[in-house]
């Protein structure tokens, strides 16, 4: 019996990142995270994802580093392994949680959203485009950047309509949320806000000094600057979402959609943003653009 943790290979938030699980309960898996001091979001539903800054402290404390098949292995043995089907449903439950730990006065508008992020159409903007949105604002708050009700509110509608037709989409969302938020007790500023903050994410140009439209775009557009590999695989699905379209006219679009980005002077508009993401999503954008126009 064992807590184990695999080697740093899986890029994600601009890192590798390892895992730890345990091989005899989860009560001793959660004793040791809260004893080496990892955070309960880093959780997933059957081990801890795990920086790779933080790999040799794990293991000075007393994980057993173990390769990745090795730890699947001991995992699936132990029967603490979540399977792959199951996983959706638990990570659906764990949103729901979320939700309703953010706005305890409706559970039926969390269950409403995630039906919707769960559209089979989707491919990018799906539940994972959610959950890594509301982890962006959290890294964001914890360097420093104000992060309001408002604006996790906002994450959670932003892209509750999607039909790929932008800003017809981010209308439609504010509008969505307008209408749902007043019954569960949010107050009328707060609801217009959430629906400005929607509206914002056709354009992602926050107003100098708008803190909260700068929270919410910079998180919404972290993906530009994910390491080569996750970029790769965003820019597949985004296409995937557009498979209605000629190559030629989907390439056209998004050709122009990634040279608008390009021209800004900053892609993103918190301090924190800019030092975590800026120069990688340029070079990210930058290479994509020119696969897609041959130069």
């Amino acid at each position: 019996m064992a807590i184990l943790i695999d080697e740093p290979r899986w890029p994600a938030h601009g890192t590798l990142w390892a895992h730890v699980v345990s091989d005899a309960s989860e009560a001793e898996l959660h004793a040791f995270a809260r004893a080496v001091g990892l955070p309960e979001r880093s959780f997933d539903l059957d081990h801890y994802d795990v920086p790779a800054a933080r790999y040799a402290e794990l293991v000075a404390a007393g994980a057993l580093p173990v390769d990745r098949r090795s730890l699947i292995t001991r995992l699936r043995a132990s029967g603490l392994r979540v399977a792959a089907a199951d996983r959706a449903d638990r990570r659906r439950d764990r949103l729901q949680d979320e939700w309703d730990a953010t706005l305890p006065g409706g559970p039926d508008i969390g269950a409403e959203l995630l039906r919707r992020w769960q559209e089979p159409h989707r491919a990018y903007h799906s539940v994972a485009h959610l959950r890594a949105v509301l982890d962006q604002l959290r890294t964001l708050a914890a360097a420093g950047t104000p992060v309001s009700r408002a604006v996790v509110l906002a994450a959670w509608f932003h892209d509750a309509v999607h039909d790929g037709a932008s800003p017809a989409d981010e209308d439609a969302s504010a509008r969505l949320a307008a209408d749902l938020l007043p019954a569960a007790g949010v107050p009328s500023p707060e609801v217009a806000e959430v629906a400005r903050l929607v509206r914002l994410t056709a354009t992602h140009t926050p107003e100098p000094g708008d803190d909260a439209a700068a929270a919410l775009c910079d998180a919404d557009l972290a993906v530009l600057g994910a390491p080569e590999g996750v970029y790769r695989r965003y820019a597949a699905a985004i296409r995937a979402e557009y498979r209605h379209l000629p190559d030629d006219v989907f390439r056209a679009g998004r050709a122009t959609v990634l040279r608008r980005l390009l021209d800004r002077p900053v892609l993103f508009a918190t301090a924190p943003g800019r030092a975590r993401w800026e120069r990688q999503a340029r070079a990210n954008v930058a290479a994509e653009l020119a696969e897609l126009t041959g130069r």
